[in-house]
C-alpha cells in the first residue's frame, strides 16, 4: 500500500475530520458528524482508497507504508 496523500492534504483532512466530529458534541449535535472519522483515518494512514481508484496522488515521494 503506497502513500498517496501529501502533507498539505493530510493537514486539511485532519482539520476537516476534527471539525465534523466536533459537530457531534457541539452545534447541531447531529450523528452525521461521525463521517469525520473517514478523512481523519485517511490522513493518519496516509492512504486514500478513492485517490487510488481515481489515480490521484498528492504525495511527492510515494514511499511505501
Amino acid at each position: 500500500m503506497q502513500k498517496n496523500v501529501g502533507s498539505i492534504d493530510r493537514i486539511a483532512r485532519i482539520v476537516l475530520g476534527l471539525v465534523l466530529i466536533a459537530l457531534v458534541f457541539v452545534g447541531p449535535q447531529t450523528p452525521w458528524g461521525w463521517i469525520g472519522l473517514v478523512p481523519l483515518a485517511t490522513a493518519l494512514v496516509g492512504w486514500c482508497p478513492a485517490y487510488r481508484l481515481l489515480g490521484i496522488r498528492t504525495c511527492a515521494t510515494g514511499k511505501t507504508a
